[in-house]
């Protein structure tokens, strides 16, 4: 194999590489933006039970007045 070859080959490898690297980065970005739509829908599913759990606390406490 010749230097030329090597350097062809090694250039091809790198450009195969870059392009793996894109790929990984576009689905990581994806990936995360994914995660931030299911963490604020969780947030939101959270702060619903909180307010379910204060009116059930309300209700316990005024049945327990009465």
């Amino acid at each position: 194999m010749t230097i030329d070859e090597r350097i062809e080959a090694l250039t091809q490898s790198l450009e195969l590489l870059a392009g793996m690297h894109r790929d990984l980065e576009e689905a990581t970005a994806k990936n995360f933006e994914r995660l931030e739509g299911n963490i604020d829908r969780l947030t939101a599913i959270m702060e619903r039970l909180a307010n379910i759990a204060i009116v059930h606390e309300q209700r316990i406490e005024r049945l327990e007045g009465e």
